[in-house]
């Protein structure tokens, strides 16, 4: 096993890379796609070389996701084949199970559905078209650039959000009043009861 000191980056074809997580938010895939489009004509190419996929290195030379999962399916929906990669690290000489092993303990993966409920490695997708939808991620999404939180290096930190929203906001009013659970959940993300969720920046209270 080997990490890459230097960035090693290369052409890889979208529909090859194999994801490290169960979900994405489809409403964010969907506004990924959206910025996509608008920015393509102009900036396409700048674009991608400014958002390369990190990946690890599997058996087989196979490339595993472990960030911008959502931006990776948006470009597949929207028809691009190909998409530059850095890879993080080269696992290559892992049996599977030590493999999967090794990524859960640094954080490189996230085997959760779209219920909050962990799952077994093999239920992992093997294609980012595979992904399944949470809409509880998509809020998570929303609430953080509404400024619910702010980003943080948390890994999968947006996971963690939508995992609490998930206990108190119904998932049917997510699917049919986004508006109205964005708005319950900024009354969650600025008050004391998520102070202990990653980029939490609601009011301090007084000693």
């Amino acid at each position: 096993m080997n990490s890459s000191r230097e960035p090693f980056v290369k052409l890889v074809p979208l529909a090859e890379l194999r994801p490290t997580q169960i979900t994405v938010g489809m409403r964010e895939v969907r506004e990924k796609r959206k910025r996509w489009q608008e920015t393509e004509a102009r900036k396409g190419a700048e674009f991608l070389g400014k958002h390369m996929i990190p990946v690890i290195l599997g058996a087989k030379d196979r490339h595993y996701v472990i960030d911008h999962h959502h931006l990776g399916r948006a470009l597949i929906d929207d028809g691009v084949k190909d998409i530059l990669v850095t890879v993080v690290a080269d696992l290559r000489t892992l049996e599977k199970d030590a493999f999967w092993i090794f990524l859960d303990n640094r954080g490189w993966m996230h085997p959760f559905d779209d219920a909050g409920q962990r799952r077994s490695y093999e239920d992992i997708p093997k294609s980012l078209t595979d992904l399944v939808d949470d809409p509880f991620r998509s809020l998570a999404g929303e609430l953080r650039l509404a400024g619910g939180y702010a980003k943080d290096t948390t890994p999968f930190s947006e996971f963690l959000w939508a995992d609490f929203l998930r206990r108190r906001i119904k998932r049917k009013l997510v699917e049919e009043d986004f508006a109205q659970a964005l708005e319950k959940a900024l009354g969650f993300a600025k008050s004391e009861v998520t102070n202990f969720l990653p980029g939490w920046c609601g009011p301090i209270g007084e000693d």
